[in-house]
């Protein structure tokens, strides 16, 4: 009951169950990968619209590229305040920035902000303490990947280093076309000035082919 709440709960609140379900925060991409696909398969979990479900083929990705598995510099930030964050709905949903991780793509200094969720909600479902999330935009979205964005989430570090991998980079519920969830969307210190190709791609691409 208490999982079946807190999965209702996630839904409305980020439009992503990826607080409910144990293969999102992996660094398995095998486990990670064959949990969504079981996810969108799943009647009951999948964001897929109804004329979609039936015909659902698969998601989209990019093949695994080691070099977006970069290696990060983790710095924990102290004194912030809760913040209202944006979604695809017009709503907005309460994050902290719990930290900051800096990394190299192309020979360039990167920066992304890491989040965590509202402290009751945690304090409610302890179990999820440990997942930050990395909403991010890069220089593919609108083509390749999805216009709003993406996410990845891990694991709170316990030391200075993490190893971020895009290739777990994975859409928000409401890139699949179904209007009911509330998509949080990436801050613009979150907007990359270079192209992630890794991780997941749009689910239908021009041609219409899934």
């Amino acid at each position: 009951m208490k999982r079946l709440f807190f999965t209702i709960f996630l839904l409305i609140a980020f439009g992503s169950l990826a607080y409910s379900q144990t293969f999102y925060g992996t660094n398995n991409l095998k486990t990670f990968r064959e949990g969504r696909e079981n996810e969108f398969r799943n009647k009951d979990e999948s964001p897929l619209k109804k004329q979609d479900f039936a015909e659902f083929k698969g998601l989209n990705y990019f093949a695994e590229n080691k070099r977006f598995a970069v290696k990060a510099t983790f710095t924990r930030t102290s004194d912030e305040k809760y913040f209202q964050m944006p979604t695809s709905s017009g709503k907005s949903k309460k994050f902290v920035k719990y930290g900051v991780l800096e990394f190299k793509l192309n020979g360039k200094k990167q920066k992304l902000n890491v989040y965590q969720t509202d402290a009751e909600v945690l304090k409610k479902n302890p179990e999820y303490a440990d997942l930050l999330f990395v909403p991010f935009k890069d220089s593919t979205n609108g083509e390749k990947t999805y216009a709003g964005g993406r996410y990845i989430d891990i694991k709170a570090p316990t030391n200075n280093e993490v190893i971020l991998n895009f290739n777990l980079a994975y859409n928000p519920n409401c890139a699949y076309g179904n209007d009911r969830y509330n998509c949080p969307i990436p801050p613009k210190e979150n907007n990359l000035q270079v192209k992630i190709e890794a991780g997941e791609k749009v689910y239908k691409e021009a041609d219409g082919k899934h």
